[in-house]
Parts: C-alpha cells; structure tokens; sequence
C-alpha cells in the first residue's frame, strides 16, 4: 500500500469521526447549558438538568441498533458505503435539531422531536465508529494497528475541541437571552457544512485488503450478528463490559461536570468550557501515548488495564479537586482526561482484534456501543442524581466502581490472534 493510501485512510478514519463526535458533542454541550429550560416545562432547575441529560440516553440506547444495521451491511457488502450512510443519517438528524420550536411554542411535541432526532443521531454513530475503526485497522501494516486504530479516537478529542470552542465563541460574542433564544441553534446549522466535507473525503475510498480477503475465503454471513452472538458471545460479552470505563469517564469529565460546575460550583460557562477545552488536549496526548505504547511495548490490553487503575484512583479526587476553584478544577479534568486517552485509544485496535473480518464490523459496533449504554448512556443522569443527593463524593465513587468492572473483564479476557495481510509498510 502507498503511502498517499495510507495517509488518505487515516484522514477518512479521523475526519469523519471528527465529524460525527462534534455532531454528538454539541448536543451533549447544549443539553448541559440551555436544553433544560428550552425544551422541558418550567420547574426546578435540577430537575430540567436531568430531564435534558435523559435527552442525552435516546441515542445511546439508539447506538446499538445503528451498530446492528450497519455492522449487517458493513459485514455483508463491504466497510465504504456502509460509513458515507451512516455519517449522512448522522449529519441530517443534527441539522434538523437547529429547526425545532421550544416548548413554550409547541408543548410536548417540542421535547418529543428532540428525542426522535437525538435517536437518529444515536442510529448514524452507532455505525461510524465501528467502520471508521475499521477502515483504519484493516489497512494498518504490521506493527502498526493500535496506531492506525488511534487515527478514529483522535477524532474524539478534535470534534469536541470544534464543538466546545464553537460554543464558547458564541458565548462570548452573544448575550445570555441571544444564545439561549438562537445561538445555539449556530453549531447544528454548520454540522451541513462539515458533513458534506466528511461525504466528500470517504467516497473517494476502496475496500480494506481484509475484508476484500475474507470474501475471497467464504462468502459473507447471511446474518452476521446472529453469528457473531452464537460464534463469539464471549468476545461480545467482554469486549463490552471492557469498554465500559471510557464512556463512564468521558461523560463525568465532560456533560456532567458542565452542568454542575456551572450551576452548583458557580463557574461561568465561559470559564468551564475554557477548562474543557484546555483539558481535552491532555486526552489527545494520552491516545497518542497509549497507542504508541500499546504498538512497541506492550499491547491494546495491558495499556487499558493500566488506565482503568488510573481512573479508579482519580475517583477519589474529583470532590476536593473540583470545589478547590478554577485551579483545581483544571488539574482533575486535565487527569481525568489523560486517564481517558489511556482507557479510549486502545479500543481502535483491541475491540476489532476481538473478531474475525467476516463479522468484524458488527462485533466492534455492537461492543462499542452497548458499553456506550452502560457506560455513558445513564451517566450524567446517574451522577447528576448521586450529586443533588450527597454532592460530588458519590459522583467519584460511582466512576471509580464502574471503572473498576472494566478492568476485571479486560484481565480476564484473552483477544483472538490477528493475522495480518501482507503489505508495504507505511
């Protein structure tokens, strides 16, 4: 393979990807500061902060559909057209969230839209990371996968630093009426944008060699997660409970701690998502670091245990660190998130290396977006609830003992052996 192929997968990988987390990330972001008291009845202001954070769950609980439809088709009939259909059902359900009426115009069919767009946003990702991951591994040359399958978890961090500082930008060109009455809606809007951009880079894409390999070994699965289920069950089961810290991790550091730092810590949004922003860069360092470690040291597995006892630790952390003003706040969403990079980069590589290419793409969808369930789903919901009851103590407590079921699951399972497809390095 050329080296202009490879740096034209790797873009695909982290450009759409890119694409995709700025187009969940600026849901997550709204639904934090303004989505509560938008879309929800005039009540308690907690109580519109957990009603918009269950917004948040419609598309976890969305992603694993999407990964069942997709991986079906991304295993049957090849991983290109698969991802440019799930990055356009992705791209149109963001758009059309610019458009909604609030309830005040339009009483429960306002909240009731929102949740049908934010179930297709959960659909379209539910098949984007699993192909993007992929697209990345299934070309990687030897030595080199947990590297390559980083190139869609830098897509995390980056859609996210576009997302945030798009947000903070309009918080400071805008008023507080100017943002919450239209401002928001601006990140939704420019989502058209960036997803013509992302259709653009992946129709210029072919097929991975492996995949293209084991369609000349067997012909492609009728079902591919009735397979996968009655095949590799144990793979699934583990993968999943695995990938679970991530996401845990992720939505405290990030959705969580956004409301509650601005409406019970007295941060301004400004001030939070300047935090944010400067922090998310310690989650690039850490994917890099981890994938790099994962290729020349040790490997995917070894490097996620090492950061789920990381994370554990930093549970203990987050109340004292938190309330010790901007300074302190800093340090813990800077560690957490390096945390983050250790317990999410690896996962490009890991959980595809779990499953032969024929079921590939579901395997890795499925794993990947169930543990999006557990993990992230009912996250700030729970952590917002455990907060409002005995502050940010059990918030901590919760990620240290989720984070903890990851790590016996990574321990306990052994990834099948890869057999990688002969070709030029890069």
């Amino acid at each position: 393979m050329s080296v202009l192929r490879h740096r034209r997968v790797l873009l695909a990988s982290f450009v759409g990807t890119a694409i995709e987390f700025y187009d969940f990330y600026i849901y997550a972001t709204a639904a934090s500061l303004v989505f509560g008291a938008i879309f929800f009845p005039a009540s308690d202001p907690g109580l519109q902060q957990m009603a918009a954070f269950a917004t948040l769950a419609v598309a976890f609980f969305a992603r694993p559909v999407g990964a069942a439809f997709f991986g079906h088709f991304g295993d049957r009939i090849g991983r290109k057209s698969t991802l440019v259909a799930s990055l356009l059902t992705m791209g149109v359900s963001t758009t059309l969230v610019a458009f909604l009426p609030t309830y005040q115009n339009a009483g429960w069919i306002a909240p009731a839209a929102l949740c049908v767009l934010r179930f297709g946003q959960g659909f379209g990702l539910g098949g984007e990371w699993g192909g993007a991951a992929l697209l990345a591994v299934e070309n990687a040359p030897p030595g080199w996968r947990a590297r390559f399958g980083a190139a869609p978890q830098m897509g995390a961090p980056a859609g996210f630093i576009a997302a945030n500082g798009l947000f903070l930008l309009l918080g400071l060109w805008l008023t507080p009426e100017q943002f919450a009455g239209w401002g928001w809606r601006i990140p939704f809007l420019i989502s058209a944008l960036l997803v013509a951009v992302g259709l653009w880079i992946r129709l210029k894409l072919t097929e991975t060699p492996e995949f293209a390999q084991s369609l000349k070994e067997a012909p492609p699965p009728a079902v591919p997660l009735a397979e996968l289920v009655r095949q590799h069950g144990g793979m699934l089961v583990g993968g999943t409970v695995g990938a679970i810290a991530c996401f845990a991790t992720y939505y405290v550091g990030t959705a969580f701690l956004l409301g509650y730092g601005t409406k019970s810590l007295g941060f301004t949004m400004q001030q939070f998502l300047s935090l944010q922003l400067g922090a998310i860069l310690f989650m690039g360092v850490g994917i890099y670091l981890a994938a790099w470690a994962a290729d020349r040291h040790f490997d995917e597995r070894r490097v996620l245990a090492g950061g789920c006892v990381a994370t554990i630790l930093l549970g203990f952390t987050i109340a004292p660190l938190m309330q010790a003003g901007l300074g302190g706040a800093f340090v813990f969403l800077s560690a957490t998130l390096l945390a983050m990079g250790f317990v999410y980069g690896p996962l490009g590589a890991w959980l595809p290396g779990l499953f032969p290419p024929r079921v590939r793409y579901t395997g890795a969808s499925m794993t990947f977006n169930i543990a999006g369930v557990l993990g992230g789903g009912l996250t700030p919901l729970i952590a917002q609830a455990l907060a409002l009851r005995g502050g940010l103590a059990p918030v901590g407590l919760y990620l240290s003992g989720i984070t903890a079921v990851s790590l016996v699951a990574l321990l306990a399972l052994r990834p099948r052996p890869v057999a990688p497809v002969p070709m030029e390095g890069p």
